[in-house]
């Protein structure tokens, strides 16, 4: 097996890299990669991206959204989770075969103390019944990667509040994350083990996951010039793209209600690939001019933040809705 190292906690470049190996390292030995993202929403590939995260809470603090090629539901990544992935030639046998695919993880956490991991259903590794890593697996050309988290030190409550939708109605078309309870493995390392890093704690992995001593006997890759050059063409393309990450999910509706001193306000809207497609507004509210105008000016539109308000911002907002101004409106939209 061979290692690659990589210290990037960039996840538009890190996915890129295990894209690279996937679809460039043509050898028969299976490539092990580690990396730790920034704060992250990683989406899977058939996922509704709007539906599955909190978007307010994601512009605020800056959290990155991207979608992996691999099916399944979407994960939240910070500096306390350590990601692995294994690639590897497609054999015809281990494709959706967790246990098999996971069994080096495990096998590592029992050695270093952590006696109750176990892989439980389909693809989750649990202690207790509860969730600390989810795996998936993407195949192609003969090749594939199983790759999964490992919540060390991660702070659930950004868990819990980047991957919580809004309670205004959204149905959706696309998969829907299931959301198990959750927890972190630093509580169940022996106790002095506690106080290790998530970059610690990835290197006693490696160890135990090579069967040596020594980080200098592991057999690694370190990546040239020409493969970075192709790393960041394939971050550009999907990791880096807006298209990738929420232009590619599936056609769904949202309905949003407010009531307003003015009168109430009901938009509803559909958007397909990222793009709101139609759209009607309806409410008691008292305006000037015909609202099918500003329906119009949103056909086509990404539903992005930036393209909305920019949108909001060119309206007359008093002349169709009443005293009511340009922010609240883009709030009820967004």
């Amino acid at each position: 097996m061979i290692f690659v190292p990589n210290d990037l906690r960039d996840p538009r470049l890190n996915l890129a890299i295990e894209t690279f190996l996937l679809q460039e390292m043509q050898t028969d030995e299976p490539i092990l990669l580690f990396y730790i993202n920034e704060p992250s929403i990683i989406i899977g590939r058939n996922q509704n991206t709007i539906a599955e995260i909190n978007q307010h809470y994601v512009d605020e603090h800056n959290i990155h959204v991207v979608r992996r090629f691999s099916g399944g539901g979407a994960v939240y990544h910070d500096e306390g989770n350590l990601n692995f992935s294994f690639i590897m030639p497609d054999d015809g046998q281990s494709f959706r075969d967790f246990e098999k695919l996971t069994k080096p993880i495990v096998q590592a956490l029992h050695e270093l103390g952590v006696e109750g991991a176990q892989l439980k259903g389909r693809n989750d590794l649990v202690i207790n019944d509860q969730k600390f890593s989810g795996n998936a697996m993407y195949a192609t050309n003969g090749r594939m990667f199983a790759h999964g988290t490992i919540m060390f030190d991660s702070d659930i409550n950004e868990v819990v509040n980047a991957l919580k939708v809004r309670k205004d109605k959204i149905e959706s078309k696309g998969i829907k994350s299931i959301r198990s309870r959750v927890t972190n493995i630093k509580p169940f390392l022996p106790k002095d083990k506690q106080e290790m890093t998530t970059e610690e704690f990835s290197e006693e992995i490696l160890l135990k996951v090579f069967g040596v001593e020594d980080l200098a006997k592991i057999q690694t890759y370190t990546l040239t010039e020409s493969d970075w050059e192709k790393v960041h063409e394939i971050s550009k393309n999907y990791y880096a793209n807006w298209d990738w990450n929420y232009g590619k999910s599936p056609e769904f509706d949202i309905e949003r209600t407010k009531r307003f001193p003015i009168g109430s306000i009901d938009i509803h809207f559909n958007v397909t690939e990222g793009k709101i497609t139609a759209m009607k507004i309806y409410g008691d509210f008292f305006g000037l001019g015909d609202i099918k105008e500003v329906e119009d000016q949103f056909i086509g539109v990404k539903y992005e933040k930036e393209a909305l308000k920019q949108v909001v911002d060119q309206l007359d907002v008093k002349k169709y809705f009443g005293n009511i101004d340009a922010q609240e409106l883009f709030e009820l939209i967004y």
